[in-house]
């Protein structure tokens, strides 16, 4: 029973860490994006590094066994999820604020559950029925209130981008998160890279390369974020998740993506890089009180005996 806490003590300190990344990351890439990076380029060097990282990590970690099946099924969910998450979430950034784009992902829960009742049979409760509502409230309020601005040249754009890869992410959270059941950490992430990486660079071979922050002179603030951006978000952040889904429900996984909402709110105030609004403040109020709502219910759930997803410590 000892052993059992400190995996999950262990789990939930992996997703702070990985959300706190997270967080930073929505501050850094809206620096980069687009003036030094184009958003497209910005994803293929996310995927491709991400692809190539894990491949050397599993080098050193223990020997992980999957059928020829399900490698193909976690290239193409990569290829096809990562690189859809991805594409979409640099595409919202580049025109959108650091705050919208963090109230977007701190949705995924709602997503999450959605997705379990449409598809694996979740049981529906008025708490979270009424839990999903007030988010989508919420980001009804982000999306129909924001104005572009010298912040958010896009605004509607924007957010409506950063909404579709909230959406994206929160499926590929609940596909994830069957296959590590019978797939390793790092085979997992290896081959849904690697898919990732091939589709960005078959997009970016019509597309066309775009990264001043490499011209000469060389640029060495960007450069670092960049290398920030590619170490600690993309690598660290994406090998904690699995740690999070293997001994956490994927919706409390996903709840952690509030973190990312209030790291990016404090760094964007501080840095300049976002003003706020009442309205703003109000979307991530709902936003924030629908996702705890859910959180409630999925708890209560989680202590009844009928409970589906609480019956293996991998969900």
């Amino acid at each position: 029973m000892k052993g059992w806490s400190n995996k999950v003590a262990m789990a939930n300190w992996a997703m702070v860490v990985s959300k706190v990344f997270g967080g930073l990351n929505v501050n850094a890439l809206h620096y980069l994006l687009p003036l030094w990076l184009a958003p497209l380029t910005g994803a293929t060097f996310r995927c491709v590094f991400a692809a190539v990282a894990f491949w050397i990590l599993g080098l050193f970690a223990r020997p992980e066994k999957a059928s020829t099946r399900d490698k193909w099924i976690l290239f193409v969910m990569g290829a096809v999820g990562i690189y859809g998450y991805m594409f979409s979430y640099l595409m919202g950034l580049s025109k959108t604020t650091p705050v919208s784009a963090a109230i977007f992902t701190s949705m995924q829960p709602i997503w999450v559950f959605v997705i379990s009742v449409l598809f694996m049979r979740e049981r529906v409760t008025l708490l979270k029925v009424v839990g999903i509502l007030v988010g989508l409230g919420g980001a009804l309020l982000c999306i129909l209130t924001q104005k572009s601005d010298d912040l958010a040249t896009d605004a509607l754009t924007g957010n409506l981008f950063c909404l579709m890869s909230s959406v994206i992410y929160a499926i590929y959270l609940v596909l994830s998160n069957r296959f590590l059941k019978r797939t390793g950490t790092y085979t997992l992430m290896r081959y849904t890279f690697s898919g990732a990486a091939v589709s960005s660079l078959l997009v970016m071979a019509f597309t066309g390369y775009d990264a001043p922050l490499f011209e000469s002179p060389l640029h060495w603030w960007p450069l670092a974020l960049l290398l920030f951006v590619l170490i600690f978000p993309t690598v660290l952040s994406y090998l904690l998740v699995p740690v999070g889904l293997r001994y956490l429900k994927t919706t409390v996984v996903a709840i952690y993506g509030y973190l990312i909402l209030m790291v990016a709110s404090i760094t964007s105030f501080l840095t300049g890089q976002d003003r706020f609004s009442w309205t703003q403040i109000l979307a991530m109020v709902l936003i924030c009180v629908g996702v705890y709502a859910v959180e409630i219910a999925e708890s209560r759930s989680s202590r009844a005996p009928t409970s589906r997803l609480h019956s293996s410590p991998h969900s």
